[in-house]
Protein backbone atom coordinates (compact mmCIF):
# COMPACT_ATOMS: atom_id res chain seq x y z
CA UNK A 1 0.00 0.00 0.00
CA UNK A 2 1.59 3.57 -0.84
CA UNK A 3 1.34 6.59 0.62
CA UNK A 4 -0.71 8.04 -1.60
CA UNK A 5 -3.55 5.19 -1.27
CA UNK A 6 -3.14 6.11 2.67
CA UNK A 7 -3.30 9.39 2.33
CA UNK A 8 -6.65 9.32 -0.21
CA UNK A 9 -8.52 6.78 2.28
CA UNK A 10 -7.57 8.79 5.74
CA UNK A 11 -6.38 12.12 4.93
CA UNK A 12 -6.59 13.63 8.17
CA UNK A 13 -4.51 10.44 9.51
CA UNK A 14 -7.80 8.87 11.15
CA UNK A 15 -10.30 6.99 8.76
CA UNK A 16 -13.71 8.51 8.82
CA UNK A 17 -16.24 5.82 7.74
CA UNK A 18 -19.71 6.74 6.98
CA UNK A 19 -22.51 4.18 8.43
CA UNK A 20 -25.96 4.09 7.58
CA UNK A 21 -27.67 3.45 10.83
CA UNK A 22 -31.02 2.89 8.89
CA UNK A 23 -29.96 -0.91 7.84
CA UNK A 24 -30.93 -2.95 10.79
CA UNK A 25 -28.82 -5.83 9.54
CA UNK A 26 -25.49 -4.08 8.87
CA UNK A 27 -25.94 -1.97 12.13
CA UNK A 28 -27.27 -4.20 14.68
CA UNK A 29 -26.34 -2.05 18.21
CA UNK A 30 -24.36 0.76 19.47
CA UNK A 31 -21.78 0.67 22.53
CA UNK A 32 -22.00 2.78 25.18
CA UNK A 33 -20.03 5.20 24.03
CA UNK A 34 -22.53 4.85 21.33
CA UNK A 35 -20.39 4.05 18.02
CA UNK A 36 -22.20 1.61 15.67
CA UNK A 37 -22.20 -2.29 16.30
CA UNK A 38 -22.40 -4.58 13.42
CA UNK A 39 -21.16 -6.25 10.08
CA UNK A 40 -20.68 -2.73 8.21
CA UNK A 41 -18.50 -0.94 11.09
CA UNK A 42 -16.40 -4.02 11.90
CA UNK A 43 -15.24 -4.24 8.54
CA UNK A 44 -14.77 -0.83 7.89
CA UNK A 45 -12.55 -1.41 11.48
CA UNK A 46 -10.72 -4.26 9.62
CA UNK A 47 -9.68 -1.58 6.81
CA UNK A 48 -8.86 0.91 9.25
CA UNK A 49 -6.47 -1.82 10.62
CA UNK A 50 -4.95 -2.50 7.43
CA UNK A 51 -4.20 1.38 6.79
CA UNK A 52 -2.37 1.85 10.22
CA UNK A 53 -4.75 3.91 11.44
CA UNK A 54 -7.81 4.57 14.08
CA UNK A 55 -11.42 4.42 12.76
CA UNK A 56 -13.92 7.19 13.27
CA UNK A 57 -17.43 6.58 12.62
CA UNK A 58 -19.74 9.20 11.19
CA UNK A 59 -23.22 8.03 11.65
CA UNK A 60 -26.32 9.06 9.31
CA UNK A 61 -29.81 8.44 10.04
CA UNK A 62 -30.57 7.38 6.51
CA UNK A 63 -28.64 5.86 3.58
CA UNK A 64 -29.63 9.09 0.75
CA UNK A 65 -28.43 11.66 3.65
CA UNK A 66 -24.77 9.47 3.83
CA UNK A 67 -25.04 9.36 -0.04
CA UNK A 68 -25.71 13.30 0.08
CA UNK A 69 -22.62 14.30 2.34
CA UNK A 70 -19.91 12.06 -0.31
CA UNK A 71 -19.07 15.70 -1.70
CA UNK A 72 -18.84 17.51 1.69
CA UNK A 73 -15.95 16.26 2.83
CA UNK A 74 -17.72 14.89 5.78
CA UNK A 75 -16.33 10.82 5.52
CA UNK A 76 -13.67 9.02 3.56
CA UNK A 77 -15.23 5.42 3.22
CA UNK A 78 -18.69 4.95 3.36
CA UNK A 79 -20.85 1.47 3.77
CA UNK A 80 -24.23 1.78 1.94
CA UNK A 81 -26.20 0.46 -0.78
CA UNK A 82 -24.69 0.63 -4.20
CA UNK A 83 -26.95 2.31 -6.40
CA UNK A 84 -26.48 3.95 -10.09
CA UNK A 85 -28.27 6.78 -8.82
CA UNK A 86 -25.40 7.66 -6.34
CA UNK A 87 -22.91 6.49 -8.53
CA UNK A 88 -22.34 10.64 -10.05
CA UNK A 89 -21.17 11.27 -6.48
CA UNK A 90 -19.50 7.66 -5.42
CA UNK A 91 -17.51 5.19 -6.45
CA UNK A 92 -18.04 1.70 -5.56
CA UNK A 93 -16.48 -1.24 -4.76
CA UNK A 94 -18.03 -4.42 -5.37
CA UNK A 95 -20.89 -5.78 -2.92
CA UNK A 96 -19.91 -7.78 0.10
CA UNK A 97 -23.03 -8.61 1.11
CA UNK A 98 -26.87 -8.89 -0.11
CA UNK A 99 -29.90 -8.12 0.76
CA UNK A 100 -33.24 -9.08 -1.39
CA UNK A 101 -36.17 -6.84 -1.40
CA UNK A 102 -39.44 -7.45 -2.00
CA UNK A 103 -43.47 -6.35 -1.05
CA UNK A 104 -46.19 -6.84 1.68
CA UNK A 105 -49.72 -6.95 0.40
CA UNK A 106 -52.93 -7.28 1.97
CA UNK A 107 -54.03 -10.51 2.81
CA UNK A 108 -56.79 -10.60 0.37
CA UNK A 109 -54.82 -9.30 -2.59
CA UNK A 110 -54.56 -11.38 -5.92
CA UNK A 111 -51.03 -10.78 -6.09
CA UNK A 112 -49.07 -13.80 -5.14
CA UNK A 113 -45.19 -12.62 -6.56
CA UNK A 114 -43.69 -9.78 -6.71
CA UNK A 115 -43.12 -9.96 -10.23
CA UNK A 116 -47.14 -9.05 -10.61
CA UNK A 117 -46.72 -5.73 -8.98
CA UNK A 118 -45.85 -3.96 -11.82
CA UNK A 119 -48.92 -3.51 -13.35
CA UNK A 120 -51.24 -0.92 -14.36
CA UNK A 121 -53.49 0.98 -11.71
CA UNK A 122 -51.27 -0.71 -8.72
CA UNK A 123 -50.01 1.48 -5.90
CA UNK A 124 -46.82 1.16 -4.41
CA UNK A 125 -45.31 2.73 -1.48
CA UNK A 126 -41.61 2.91 -0.56
CA UNK A 127 -39.54 4.82 1.86
CA UNK A 128 -37.67 7.22 0.47
CA UNK A 129 -33.63 7.17 0.06
CA UNK A 130 -33.11 3.66 0.24
CA UNK A 131 -31.62 1.70 -1.75
CA UNK A 132 -34.56 -0.40 -3.27
CA UNK A 133 -36.37 2.59 -3.26
CA UNK A 134 -34.07 3.88 -5.66
CA UNK A 135 -34.09 0.75 -7.90
CA UNK A 136 -38.01 1.08 -8.12
CA UNK A 137 -38.05 4.54 -9.37
CA UNK A 138 -35.68 3.59 -12.35
CA UNK A 139 -37.31 0.28 -12.67
CA UNK A 140 -41.20 0.17 -12.35
CA UNK A 141 -42.91 1.30 -15.67
CA UNK A 142 -46.90 0.55 -15.23
CA UNK A 143 -47.58 0.82 -11.59
CA UNK A 144 -47.64 3.91 -9.60
CA UNK A 145 -44.70 4.48 -7.53
CA UNK A 146 -45.12 7.07 -3.95
CA UNK A 147 -42.08 7.64 -1.96
CA UNK A 148 -42.25 8.30 1.82
CA UNK A 149 -40.05 9.91 4.07
CA UNK A 150 -39.75 7.64 6.91
CA UNK A 151 -40.02 3.80 7.27
CA UNK A 152 -43.33 4.81 10.23
CA UNK A 153 -44.81 7.11 7.48
CA UNK A 154 -44.35 4.38 4.87
CA UNK A 155 -46.50 2.14 6.66
CA UNK A 156 -49.12 4.57 7.87
CA UNK A 157 -49.58 5.32 4.23
CA UNK A 158 -49.70 1.43 3.05
CA UNK A 159 -52.26 0.91 5.67
CA UNK A 160 -54.66 4.24 5.66
CA UNK A 161 -54.93 4.49 2.21
CA UNK A 162 -54.99 0.72 1.57
CA UNK A 163 -52.24 0.88 -1.04
CA UNK A 164 -51.66 -2.30 -2.91
CA UNK A 165 -47.90 -2.97 -2.12
CA UNK A 166 -45.42 -2.27 0.33
CA UNK A 167 -41.95 -2.43 -0.90
CA UNK A 168 -39.00 -3.25 2.01
CA UNK A 169 -36.27 -5.40 2.89
CA UNK A 170 -37.48 -9.06 2.57
CA UNK A 171 -36.09 -9.54 6.78
CA UNK A 172 -37.92 -6.28 8.13
CA UNK A 173 -40.87 -7.75 5.86
CA UNK A 174 -40.44 -11.33 7.41
CA UNK A 175 -40.99 -9.90 10.99
CA UNK A 176 -43.56 -7.53 10.19
CA UNK A 177 -45.63 -10.48 8.81
CA UNK A 178 -45.16 -11.87 12.09
CA UNK A 179 -46.07 -8.96 13.95
CA UNK A 180 -48.89 -7.23 11.82
CA UNK A 181 -52.10 -8.64 11.09
CA UNK A 182 -53.73 -8.58 7.71
CA UNK A 183 -50.74 -8.54 5.41
CA UNK A 184 -48.66 -11.04 4.32
CA UNK A 185 -45.63 -11.18 1.78
CA UNK A 186 -45.30 -11.70 -1.76
CA UNK A 187 -43.15 -14.70 -3.42
CA UNK A 188 -40.25 -13.62 -5.01
CA UNK A 189 -37.96 -10.39 -5.22
CA UNK A 190 -38.24 -7.48 -7.14
CA UNK A 191 -34.26 -6.82 -6.38
CA UNK A 192 -31.13 -7.84 -4.32
CA UNK A 193 -29.56 -4.98 -2.91
CA UNK A 194 -26.26 -5.21 -3.43
CA UNK A 195 -23.93 -3.82 -0.07
CA UNK A 196 -20.76 -2.12 -0.92
CA UNK A 197 -18.34 0.20 -0.25
CA UNK A 198 -17.59 3.76 -1.59
CA UNK A 199 -15.19 7.02 -1.96
CA UNK A 200 -16.10 10.50 -3.06
CA UNK A 201 -15.10 11.16 -6.66
CA UNK A 202 -12.28 12.88 -5.49
CA UNK A 203 -10.43 9.85 -3.99
CA UNK A 204 -11.95 7.78 -6.61
CA UNK A 205 -7.50 6.80 -7.02
CA UNK A 206 -7.75 4.81 -4.21
CA UNK A 207 -11.06 2.43 -5.32
CA UNK A 208 -8.66 -0.41 -6.92
CA UNK A 209 -7.36 -0.78 -3.41
CA UNK A 210 -10.55 -0.33 -1.47
CA UNK A 211 -12.19 -3.02 -4.02
CA UNK A 212 -9.22 -5.53 -3.55
CA UNK A 213 -9.61 -5.38 0.10
CA UNK A 214 -13.72 -5.83 -0.10
CA UNK A 215 -12.69 -8.88 -2.52
CA UNK A 216 -10.64 -10.30 -0.34
CA UNK A 217 -12.79 -9.49 2.81
CA UNK A 218 -15.24 -11.60 0.47
CA UNK A 219 -12.86 -14.86 -0.53
CA UNK A 220 -11.47 -15.17 2.77
CA UNK A 221 -14.42 -15.87 4.58
CA UNK A 222 -13.98 -12.74 6.79
CA UNK A 223 -17.70 -10.84 5.66
CA UNK A 224 -19.39 -14.75 6.62
CA UNK A 225 -17.61 -14.65 10.20
CA UNK A 226 -18.86 -10.92 10.58
CA UNK A 227 -22.57 -12.11 10.07
CA UNK A 228 -22.25 -14.99 11.79
CA UNK A 229 -20.41 -12.70 14.81
CA UNK A 230 -23.90 -10.51 14.88
CA UNK A 231 -26.25 -13.23 14.87
CA UNK A 232 -28.08 -11.41 11.69
CA UNK A 233 -30.70 -13.38 9.54
CA UNK A 234 -31.54 -12.71 5.74
CA UNK A 235 -27.86 -11.30 4.87
CA UNK A 236 -26.16 -13.52 2.05
CA UNK A 237 -22.35 -13.18 1.61
CA UNK A 238 -22.46 -11.32 -1.76
CA UNK A 239 -21.27 -13.68 -5.02
CA UNK A 240 -18.07 -13.90 -6.59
Amino acid sequence: MSMEIKSLLAPTGVLRAGINLGNFLLVTGRTPAGDPVGVAPDLAATLAERLGVAVSYVPYEKPDLLADAADKEAWDVGCLGAEPARATKIAFTEAYCEIEATYIVPAASPLRRASEVDAPGKRIVVTAGTAYGLWLGANIRQATLLSVKGAEETYRKFSEEKLDALASLKPRLLKDVETLPGIRMLEGNFTTVQQAMGVPRKSEAAIGFLRAFVDEAVTSGLVARLIEKHKVRGLSVAKR
